[in-house]
């Protein structure tokens, strides 16, 4: 039976975007596949590891006849990737099989049923709806994913808080040793919800969120959240579980503050950081007059300093923090200067854009 002819680009775009989320190795063989259904009016392609789903549709006019199929998604994306630019690919099923021509190639591709593979049950739950520019959810995204934690027993943090209120929208990340925040102005939110995010789900939206106006409409329900844009759908289950209280991590009415351009005490720290000790990764602050000091030493008695000349005239300080986090915040905000405000040597350290009140980030001081 044919199946469609088709663009190879036509064909790997909307596939890519899927493909993302389909773990190589499954207990469930077909959770490794994409599920292909093709209409008359062009391929939806879906995939899921049952925490995440992803549709993406293409327009074409092929096949009058409904029909579907499922396939390894890495295989196929593999062969479809290496074909010649602008080859037009034949697709014919046939006795479990999936037949792919391409000029003078042919590949043949075990295929399963497409009625056992699974689907994310979505209900009709009340949800809280909004839209926004993709650019912008993107962007938020961007300023705190690296803060989230890694395989933590404190599940609910393996992931990012997204919260709406009414004309505002933040995002929340912490591993319980920093924390970044950052929120936008959005007029046509009006009603309060929140949801934990799983990290994967954050990673796959940066990468298919595009950097433009188009907007993106994100439904947020009980147990799922679904994210709209062009042609690609992405539900994903939240996770469970009472997120820290943010608004107490971040500290008030600190007295010393300096004001830094962020490229230069990123490449000091960098620099810094290549003596740093490998396993702790330290780095001590040393605030004197007009003065920071950044230094790393390691187990080998090796040492790196850099003098970085600051406006400071409030009393020295010596603080340690890890030297991993302070490089995350400063590679991944954009802004030309950065503001770090202290208290004392075991308080945390705020970090500011300044004039600029929606980012904040927090990190907690380190004994070295």
């Amino acid at each position: 039976m044919l199946l469609i002819k088709i663009n190879k680009e036509e064909f790997i775009r909307p596939l890519q975007a899927v493909a993302g989320i389909v773990e190589r190795r499954h207990t469930l063989p077909i959770l490794s596949n994409v599920l292909i259904q093709s209409s008359a009016t062009g391929l939806s392609f879906l995939a899921t590891d049952m925490e995440i789903q992803i549709t993406a549709t293409t327009r074409h006019d092929g096949n009058n006849e409904n029909s579907a199929i499922t396939v390894s998604a890495k295989k196929l994306q593999d062969i479809v990737r290496a074909l010649p630019d602008n080859t037009e690919i034949t697709f014919t099923s046939k006795d479990s099989r999936l037949q792919l021509k391409a000029g003078k190639s042919q590949f043949n591709l075990q295929t399963l049923p497409a009625d056992d593979f699974p689907k994310l049950a979505i209900s009709n739950e009340e949800v809280s709806e909004i839209s926004l520019p993709q650019s912008t959810l993107r962007h938020l995204f961007n300023q705190v994913q690296y803060a989230m934690a890694q395989q933590d027993i404190r599940y609910y943090l393996n992931g990012l808080l997204m919260v709406l209120e009414p004309g505002l929208i933040k995002v929340v990340a912490t591993d319980g040793h920093r924390l970044s925040l950052a929120s936008m102005a959005v007029p046509t939110i009006q009603q309060e919800a929140e949801a934990i995010l799983p990290r994967k789900t954050i990673t796959e939206l940066i990468k298919l969120l595009a950097d433009v106006d188009d907007e993106v409409k994100v439904c947020l329900g009980k147990n799922l959240v679904t994210f709209s844009f062009g042609d690609i759908s992405l539900v994903s289950k939240v996770i469970e579980g009472k997120f820290p209280d943010y608004n107490k991590v971040i500290p008030i009415n600190y007295h010393n503050h300096v004001l830094l351009d962020r490229v230069t005490l990123l490449r000091a720290m960098q620099r810094a950081a290549i003596l740093s000790n490998e396993k702790f990764r330290g780095v001590r602050l040393v605030l004197t007059q007009n003065s920071m000091r950044v230094i790393c030493s390691n187990s080998e008695q090796e040492e790196a300093e850099e003098e970085i000349e600051i406006s400071y005239t409030n009393e020295p300080l010596d603080i340690g923090f890890n030297v991993t986090y302070l490089l995350d915040v400063l590679n991944n905000v954009a802004a030309s200067e950065v503001e770090c405000s202290f208290g004392d040597p075991n308080s945390s350290c705020l970090i500011t854009v300044p004039g600029d009140d929606r980012f904040k980030y927090v990190v907690m001081p380190m004994r070295i």
